[in-house]
């Protein structure tokens, strides 16, 4: 079922696309003095614009019920939420004390029992 309705959302988006591309603007009334007016009159005088304007509307409304759909059965098949488990609330008293790290380390002399030999080889 999800397969079908992807389908159809595809091919509804696509559709919606080419009808809305088809569509004179309402500005085209200077190109359609340069011989760009022959395209319209395939449906008639006035009819392409009642007539692309319900497809356009029909595909929209399908496109957004589809949409919908997909949605509601994507949020069905998920299997995690974004608040699963419940904030857990603590206490001041609930951590440890831990003595904060120096941010300088000793760093051996040349003098210490603890300094590497230095390598005598030239």
């Amino acid at each position: 079922m999800t397969l079908f309705i992807t389908v159809l959302h595809v091919i509804t988006c696509l559709f919606l696309i080419a009808v809305v591309l088809l569509q004179r603007g309402k500005g085209a009334e200077v190109g359609a003095m340069f011989g760009g007016g022959a395209s319209g009159t395939v449906f008639g005088g006035r009819g392409a614009g009642n007539f692309l304007t319900r497809l356009t509307t029909g595909a929209a409304v399908v496109f957004m019920l589809t949409s919908l759909t997909l949605a509601y059965i994507g949020r069905q098949d998920s299997t995690s939420d974004l608040f699963e488990d419940p904030p857990v609330e603590t206490t001041p008293g609930d951590f440890e004390e831990i003595e904060p790290a120096s941010p300088f380390e000793e760093v051996p002399q040349p003098g210490d029992a603890d300094a590497p030999e230095p390598d005598a080889t030239p």
